[in-house]
């Protein structure tokens, strides 16, 4: 059984386009071997300097003995012709030297010589040469052609065939690692996705009963909350094939290569059934057909088409499990949607605090935690954030402990980094003037007062004028629990606390500036959502003014005309703006009654630049400001000697923070 899983396996990265087969390279061997024949032939004449000698010369040598080996080499174009090598010695001073000499031998002579027993006869294969220097030239002017044209012509061939090819990467468990056990916070869509893998196990537990398993699977989700995780976490658990793409490697320059690479996707995994195939941000090339800008036409509806028909069509076969994933399930097309294509869908939400708690412990096995750091605390401190940004939470505090040169993240360093996540990195090098940092703090006074103040507000956590992103001042709130739904009264206080920051700037200045430009913005986006989307305007009743879109698809929004009238238009805006100024008075008449208390905040803010949620509770209790005390760092007194009378009088031993100091006597 292992021996046929590593032969499919084997076939599998076969087919697999990413693993490229190396090109033939006997050409280059054959050439590589006919030089250095070329080369050994040549060895001796390149490397070897001859003495050319005359016959008399040569015939003295021999007439003296002094000739020690040499060869006669027969000229094929002359029988008389003899080209002798060899060496000889000469006489004074013992010294070997090569000679040649190209001349005709008389018969006698040559005799002479053979019988001699120092020269050898060499007789050159003539064909042989002849075939070898007459065929040479063509066969070179032909790997020029062939290198030049041909290979090249080829090459293009298929490098405009492959852009049908489809670009699905098949994994295994060599190339992924991710399981379910490294995916938390999703326990739902999990428990969903885990049907695939039990039934890739043992479908016929399910089809004992007539059950189907789901064609395809989509998954709808904020960005970050896990769900091409997910997906990695299926084809670790699988031991079925699991191809995986893009949305946007099927569409290309070239018109109908969508559809081809489709067709080809398919084709491949019904080679490998039963496998599963992911395709990820699947809204480009899903989109709802008729609604684009390039006419009926579109290459995005050709592979689109092609998609639907792979998905169910005439000619499905079973065994095939699609999931894909998006976060604009309202761009794609209703033919896309409809159960046979995409039989399920499942919802990947954002984790509440148990879910926050569990992603937190998973990516905290990569780091170095402290043990006093509980990461209970920094789930209930972080509602609405998402599994991406958890992770880049405790990657935020690794790089902040590892900064300052701590052994361990502590609970210091996670919520450092919590808040940079969320709203930025502190800029204390940001030079800022006396007059715009007071403006800033009775700015940020305003905000907190007034989220103190009022009853349905989220808890104060932070108010700093620490520049912190984009923003001079900030004024952060948390919610206690995770919020599944608002009410209208918590709306209406937050467009008041979004009001106060301007009001107790002007009231104090005497002057505005353009600080407030974002608390504008949010209040006004409300109190319109308000309005048009939730029904909580007396005046319109409970009626949707446009659409509730987030984002805008360009094709439905040019096609859409406005579905109210002007009339209903001035409504709205007097609405609107009606809400706002009531938020504006309910902050103005608090900031104006507590008007010794705002002075204490923002005085504070001056004098410590931060000020927690409770320290600022405290201010408007009692109206007064205890700012911390300092941490006093205790001397150590010289140890007494066991058993003395200053061992003794030394008082009883206290827990940290229990207790303090005595105060020094003279």
């Amino acid at each position: 059984m292992a021996d046929d899983k590593k032969h499919s396996n084997w076939k599998n990265e076969k087919r697999n386009p990413e693993l490229r087969v190396p090109p033939r390279t006997w050409i280059i061997w054959i050439a590589i071997l006919g030089l250095t024949v070329l080369l050994w032939n040549l060895r001796g004449r390149v490397d070897t300097k001859f003495e050319t000698l005359t016959y008399p010369e040569f015939v003295s040598l021999v007439d003296k003995d002094q000739v020690e080996e040499a060869v006669i080499s027969y000229n094929p174009q002359s029988e008389a012709l003899r080209e002798i090598t060899g060496k000889y010695r000469r006489p004074e001073n013992s010294e070997v030297i090569a000679f040649k000499i190209k001349t005709r031998l008389l018969p006698e002579l040559e005799e002479k010589l053979l019988t001699s027993g120092k020269f050898q006869t060499v007789e050159p294969n003539t064909l042989l040469q002849g075939i070898l220097f007459s065929l040479l030239p063509f066969v070179l002017l032909a790997l020029l052609v062939w290198f030049f044209l041909i290979r090249q012509i080829r090459m293009a061939g298929k490098g405009a065939l492959s852009f049908g090819k489809s670009r699905a990467r098949m994994l295994n468990r060599e190339k992924n690692r991710t399981t379910f056990k490294d995916v938390a916070g999703i326990e739902e869509a999990k428990d969903e996705v885990s049907e695939l893998v039990e039934f890739l196990k043992d479908p016929k537990k399910f089809q004992k009963l007539g059950g189907r398993i789901p064609k395809g699977i989509l998954m709808v989700g904020a960005p970050g909350t896990g769900k091409t995780l997910l997906a990695k976490a299926i084809a670790g658990e699988a031991d079925a094939s699991f191809f995986s793409i893009s949305g946007s490697d099927f569409v290309e320059m070239f018109v109908g290569v969508g559809a081809s690479r489709v067709r080809d996707m398919f084709e491949q995994a019904r080679k490998n059934t039963p496998c599963l195939i992911f395709i990820d941000e699947i809204d480009a090339v899903g989109r709802s057909r008729g609604h684009g800008l390039g006419g009926g036409n579109d290459e995005r509806e050709q592979t689109l088409n092609a998609l639907l028909v792979e998905m169910d069509g005439f000619d499905t076969q079973e065994g095939i499990i699609i999931i894909a994933a998006t976060n604009r399930p309202d761009v794609l097309d209703p033919a896309l949607l409809r159960p046979g294509r995409f039989d399920r869908q499942i919802t990947v939400n954002l984790p509440d605090v148990r879910g926050r708690e569990a992603i937190l412990k998973v990516h905290a096995r990569n780091v170095k935690l402290d043990p006093s750091a509980d990461l209970a605390v920094i789930a209930r401190g972080t509602p609405g954030y998402s599994g991406a940004e958890l992770a880049n939470l405790l990657n935020e505090a690794a790089l902040l402990a590892a900064r300052m040169g701590k052994r361990a993240i502590g609970l210091p360093e996670l919520e450092e980094a919590r808040d940079k996540v969320r709203w930025g990195r502190e800029r204390r090098s940001l030079a800022m003037t006396d007059e715009e940092k007071r403006n800033t703090a009775w700015h940020e006074a305003g905000h907190a007062l007034v989220n103190v103040m009022l009853k349905h507000t989220h808890p104060l956590h932070k108010v700093t004028i620490i520049p912190r992103g984009q923003s001079l001042g900030s004024t952060m709130s948390l919610p206690r629990d995770d919020v599944l739904n608002r009410r209208r009264r918590e709306m209406l206080d937050m467009i008041a606390v979004a009001m106060a920051g301007r009001i107790a700037e002007e009231l104090v200045a005497g002057d505005i500036s353009t600080g407030a430009a974002g608390d504008i913005q949010q209040a006004t986006q409300l109190a319109k959502s308000m309005v048009c989307h939730w029904g909580m305007s007396d005046r319109l009743g409970m009626v949707q003014y446009g659409d509730n879109n987030e984002y805008v698809f360009l094709g439905r929004e040019m096609i859409r005309s406005k579905d109210y009238s002007e009339s209903t238009a001035q409504e709205i805006d007097g609405e609107v703006k009606r809400i706002i100024d009531e938020a504006y008075h309910v902050a103005k008449d608090i900031i104006d009654n507590h008007r010794d208390k705002l002075t204490v905040i923002a005085n504070s803010l001056l004098e410590y630049e931060s000020l927690d949620g409770a320290q600022v509770e405290e201010i408007i209790r009692t109206g007064v400001f205890r700012p911390p005390a300092p941490p006093v760092e205790s001397v150590p007194l010289p140890k007494p000697a066991p058993g003395s009378t200053a061992e003794a009088a030394l008082p009883p031993k206290l827990e940290p923070g229990l207790g303090a100091a005595a105060p020094a006597t003279a």
